[in-house]
């Protein structure tokens, strides 16, 4: 073999180690953004579901209060 087959050899052996890394990085980026994605989407509906507690936290006690003054 040729050192000019051998440098091609070393050439694509190294650029498929480096195309491995970058396909195992890619999968790891999109893992990591799909987590953020999903612990966006659990923050949010706390956030909601917060809204609504208080929501009808307050509409239960303004009613209670309205049916305190109407029995005064």
């Amino acid at each position: 073999m040729s050192n000019q087959n051998k440098n091609e050899n070393q050439n694509n052996a190294a650029q498929n180690v480096a195309d491995k890394i970058k396909d195992g990085a890619g999968v790891a980026f999109d893992a990591a953004q799909n987590a953020i994605n999903a612990t966006e989407n659990i923050a949010m509906n706390t956030v909601d579901e917060t809204a609504n507690a208080i929501d009808k936290t307050t509409g239960s006690v303004s009613k209670a209060m309205g049916n305190q003054r109407n029995q005064k």
